[in-house]
C-alpha cells in the first residue's frame, strides 16, 4: 500500500493544518472550553463547508468517495489543534457505521445531511461490562408488534452532547446477534445524562427505559449489525490512532522549542545530552507508532476480518501506550510548569490518557491481540 500523498491528500491536510494553525490555537480552544460542551456550531459548519465531515462518504450520497487514509489525514490534523468538535463520535463513528449497515433507503436519508453538516449521529454501543469493545452488549430490544421496546444502558457516548439521533446496539430476544437501532434524541424514555471527561471533552451515559421506535429503525437488518458496528469502530479507531500521532507531533514541537529557549547555568537546556536523549526517545517512539497506523491502513484494505481486529487491536494498544509516554515526558522536560492548566503541554497528556481508554483501552485490545493468538496456536493444522 502506498502511503505517500496524493496532491489531493496534500491539499486536504494543509486545509486541515491552515485551520488548526490559524483559528484554533490553545486560546480559542480554552475559550471553547468555557463556552460550551461540544465546541462551535460555526467550526462544524466550517468542517462541512470544507468537505471533511464528507472526505469519507461514498460520491452516492453526496460524499467525496474517500478513504480511511482521508479520514487519518484530517483526524491527525485535529489532534494537533485538540479538537473537541465531535469529528471522531459523530463523522466517522456513526457515519460509517451507516455506511456498512444502513439500506440504500437509510443511506439515502441520512448521509447527505451527516455530510453538510446538518444532522449529528452519535454510536451507543458502548457497555461498562464491554469496556470499549462491541461486545458483549445487554441492552435488549423486546420486539412489540411493529415496535421495538428498549431497555438498558449505554456508556461513554462519544459525540452524543448536541447528537439528534443515536446509533444503539442491542439483542433481540429469539435472534441470533446484535441489531443496530436508530433512536431519535427526544424519545420518551431515554435519559441523558453528560458527563465531563479529564481531557475537556463531554460523553454522555443513556439510559433507556422502555424506550420505543418503529420496526423501521432497525439499522440493516435485525441480528446482523455486528459486521457494521465493527466497521464503524474500525475507522473510528484508525481516526483515533491518527489523532494521537497528531499529539504527539505538536507535544514533541512544543518540548523541543521549550528545551532552546529554556536556559540554565547560561546556556540552553537543549545543550544538555541527557534531555537530547529523552527528546530522541519520545521521537523513535512517535515514528513507531506513525508506522503501526500505516500497518494498520494496510490490514484494512488487504486482509480478512480475524487479521483486520488482530492488527487493529495492536494498532490501539500500542499507539495509547506511545502517546502516553510521549506526552509525559513533554511535561517532565517542561519542569514543573508542565503540569499547569494554564500551560499547553499538560493538556496533550490528558488527551493522550483519556484516549487510551476510548474505543477499548490498551489493556483490553492486548487481551483480545493474546486470545486471538492463543485460538490460532490451538487451531488445528492444515
Amino acid at each position: 500500500m502506498d502511503f505517500d500523498l496524493t496532491s489531493e491528500q496534500q491539499l486536504l491536510q494543509d486545509s486541515v493544518r491552515r485551520f488548526i494553525d490559524r483559528a484554533y490555537t490553545f486560546e480559542a480552544r480554552a475559550a471553547l472550553l468555557k463556552g460550551g460542551r461540544n465546541g462551535s456550531a460555526g467550526n462544524w459548519s466550517l468542517f462541512a463547508e470544507n468537505g471533511w465531515l464528507m472526505a469519507a462518504l461514498p460520491e452516492a450520497y453526496d460524499g467525496l468517495g474517500g478513504t480511511l487514509m482521508e479520514t487519518a489525514i484530517i483526524a491527525q490534523q485535529m489532534g494537533r489543534g485538540l479538537v473537541i468538535e465531535p469529528y471522531l463520535g459523530c463523522a466517522v463513528l456513526a457515519a460509517q457505521t451507516v455506511v456498512a449497515g444502513g439500506t440504500a433507503a437509510q443511506k439515502e436519508a441520512l448521509l447527505p445531511m451527516l455530510a453538510a453538516g446538518s444532522l449529528r449521529i452519535a454510536l451507543a454501543y458502548s457497555e461498562p461490562a464491554s469496556r470499549g469493545l462491541p461486545e458483549p452488549a445487554s441492552l435488549r430490544a423486546e420486539r412489540d408488534g411493529d415496535h421495538y421496546v428498549l431497555h438498558g444502558t449505554k456508556s461513554l457516548v462519544l459525540g452524543a452532547v448536541g447528537a439528534h439521533a443515536f446509533i444503539v446496539s442491542a439483542l433481540v430476544p429469539g435472534t441470533q446477534g446484535i441489531t443496530l437501532l436508530l433512536v431519535e434524541a427526544g424519545t420518551p424514555g431515554l435519559h441523558r445524562r453528560a458527563l465531563p471527561l479529564h481531557d475537556g471533552s463531554w460523553v454522555e451515559e443513556l439510559t433507556l427505559d422502555g424506550v420505543r421506535v418503529a420496526a423501521q429503525a432497525v439499522l440493516g437488518e435485525p441480528g446482523r449489525g455486528l459486521a457494521a458496528l465493527r466497521a464503524g469502530l474500525a475507522s473510528g479507531t484508525v481516526a483515533l490512532c491518527a489523532e494521537l500521532i497528531g499529539v504527539m507531533e505538536k507535544t514533541i514541537e512544543l518540548t523541543a522549542e521549550y528545551l532552546k529557549t529554556r536556559q540554565q547555568f547560561g546556556v540552553p537546556i537543549g545543550s544538555f545530552q541527557a534531555l537530547q536523549h529523552r527528546i530522541a526517545d519520545m521521537a523513535a517512539e512517535m515514528e513507531v507508532a506513525r508506522s503501526m497506523l500505516h500497518a494498520a491502513l494496510a490490514s484494512l484494505t488487504n486482509d480478512d476480518a480475524a487479521t483486520q481486529q488482530q492488527v487493529l487491536s495492536a494498532a490501539k494498544m500500542l499507539i495509547g501506550r506511545a502517546a502516553k509516554f510521549v506526552c509525559g515526558q513533554g511535561i517532565q522536560l517542561h519542569g514543573g510548569i508542565g503540569m499547569t492548566e494554564e500551560y499547553t503541554v499538560g493538556h496533550y497528556y490528558k488527551r493522550a490518557v483519556v484516549a487510551d481508554l476510548l474505543l477499548g483501552s490498551s489493556d483490553s485490545h492486548e487481551a483480545a491481540c493474546a486470545a486471538a493468538l492463543q485460538a490460532g496456536l490451538r487451531a488445528p493444522a492444515g
